[in-house]
């Protein structure tokens, strides 16, 4: 079974009470599907079912592996790098997420 090789670089363990949604969607006007955060920097991004795909553009151009589910409901983190889903049972809490854009 694979095994993600990246968690000595989780540095955020509680997640945010609230996030406004995709940092870098607000920026440039643009829409959301699901909200991802990264576990090094704690970044907002967007899912890959998203337009602009912000969440795997983060993690592309600064090398931080490993993102998080902000979804209600959903535990799940995913390692880019050895692509392998896991759950970080030190990543603790639950964040307050606006409706997606997409979806209204």
């Amino acid at each position: 079974m694979p095994a993600c090789t990246h968690l000595d670089q989780v540095r955020i363990t509680r997640l945010p009470e609230s996030v406004p949604g995709c940092e870098d969607c607000l920026a440039i006007g643009g829409v959301w599907l699901h909200l991802r955060i990264c576990l090094t920097c704690g970044h907002v991004g967007c899912c890959d079912d998203s337009p602009n795909r912000h969440a795997s553009a983060h993690a592309h151009q600064t090398s931080h592996p490993i993102i998080h589910s902000l979804e209600p409901g959903e535990e799940w983190s995913w390692c880019y790098v050895d692509e392998v889903a896991m759950i970080i049972p030190d990543v603790r809490g639950h964040t307050v997420i606006p409706p997606s854009p997409m979806l209204t």
